[in-house]
């Protein structure tokens, strides 16, 4: 079994998030950043996850012109759709649904909402500027919800 991780990390908690599922999954995976790296060849993959972060409500423009290019391909295969960001669990997974069509959605095997991060050192100055009034805080904040990422994996497993 061959599963390719698609994801888009701003600030690098989806890449984390995206790593530790990989590790989590059965048979060989593949992690790619789609504004890094180039995606392979689809097909070459049993399995397709798409993950991206959430910014102002909505999920990286890389992640939508994904699976807006490769709608087809993923009709035929196996997927998962997950979504990061700083939000409770019940507006996560509202969001997840907002980020995706119902074509993938009722099609995915897994979809989760693994939390989030704020790393202060990786944003620019308005970005910490904002979540500073938005949170009330200016430390790092750590919420990478692990056991939806194991759970994500077992169903991907199954």
């Amino acid at each position: 079994m061959k599963t390719l991780i698609v994801y888009r990390s701003k600030h690098g908690c989806v890449e984390k998030c995206s790593k530790d599922l990989a590790d989590r999954l059965s048979g060989e995976a593949v992690t790619v950043d789609l504004k890094k790296e180039k995606v392979p060849d689809l097909r070459r993959f049993d399995n397709i996850i798409i993950g991206g972060s959430i910014y102002a409500g909505r999920i990286e423009k890389e992640v939508t012109d994904f699976w807006l290019k490769n709608i087809n391909e993923l009709r035929e295969k196996k997927i998962g759709l997950f979504v990061c960001g700083m939000r409770d669990e019940e507006s996560g997974k509202t969001q997840l649904d907002n980020s995706f069509p119902e074509e993938l959605l009722s099609k995915a095997v897994a979809k989760g909402y693994f939390g989030g991060e704020v790393t202060f050192s990786k944003m620019n100055f308005f970005e910490r500027f904002i979540i500073k009034i938005v949170t009330k805080n200016d430390k790092d904040i750590s919420n990478i919800l692990s056991e939806n990422i194991i759970k994500f994996a077992q169903a991907m497993n199954g």
